[in-house]
């Protein structure tokens, strides 16, 4: 069974859950398909650029799944945040898996499907550079002990 077919059949009891599985999912993917090793860390978006900097925009839905559930992860582990459904910021009216850090909201999947759909212009290591400024300015460290160097 494909890991596209395997997490759609999953019973997740909770989104944390689900990103979480989709999340693991990713660091088996970079390994299996693209021998890089994904370990939640900060580093590792400079890696998980690398994966996306590869990708065709084939498949795009799950690819955003897998990949901003991994760079959402990378934020609430970091961080200690939380998974939510909420309204994007641009509106609409399907709610998608956001991460909450002390309020601050951030949409990692988002991130991700406009870096798949509109290349580099999109990158991730300076718009988790930002977040990581942004959290650590209002007080919040990152709980990994590594200091938001990529």
């Amino acid at each position: 069974m494909s890991a596209k077919a395997k997490l759609a059949e999953g019973n997740f009891t909770s989104l944390a859950d689900m990103m979480a599985e989709y999340a693991n999912e990713a660091v088996h993917t970079a390994w299996r398909d693209h021998r890089l090793s994904l370990d939640f860390g900060n580093a590792s978006i400079e890696i998980l650029e690398q994966i996306l900097d590869g990708q065709a925009a084939v498949d795009l839905d799950f690819q955003t799944r897998l990949w901003g559930s991994y760079f959402g992860e990378v934020i609430r582990r970091g961080f200690g945040g939380e998974w939510e459904l909420t309204l994007p910021p641009a509106g609409g009216n399907a709610v998608v898996p956001t991460v909450i850090v002390s309020g601050a909201r951030f949409y990692p999947l988002l991130k991700v499907y406009r870096r798949l759909t509109m290349g580099p212009a999109e990158a991730l290591p300076p718009f988790y550079q930002m977040i990581c400024g942004r959290l650590k300015a209002a007080g919040n460290p990152s709980r990994s002990g590594r200091e938001g160097v990529l």
